[in-house]
């Protein structure tokens, strides 16, 4: 893995125990074992995500206004009541 940054994952006790099983019996570490299982987890849901990603860059227009409102959740309408967005 690249870098040497190492983020806390908080996960349920459930969780926490199949991850140890898991790491026990393929013989890598809880750390080595969770990075892969990010990896083809996201490999098999693949489309799902680039379906998202390109949804997601359809709403921009290149505005302040539509990375706040992809960022936040909110609608226009609401980032307007609270001021709206300063472009530019």
């Amino acid at each position: 893995m690249a870098g040497s940054n190492v983020a806390p994952l908080k996960v349920d006790a459930e969780t926490d125990r199949l991850i140890s099983h898991g790491a026990h019996f393929l013989h890598v570490t809880k750390k080595e074992f969770v990075a892969q299982a990010v990896r083809v987890y996201l490999k098999i849901r693949q489309a799902e995500l680039h379906a998202a990603m390109q949804e997601a860059m359809a709403q921009l227009d290149g505005s302040h206004a539509a990375r706040v409102e992809l960022v936040s959740g909110l609608t226009k309408e609401q980032i307007a009541e609270l001021g709206g967005v300063e472009e530019g």
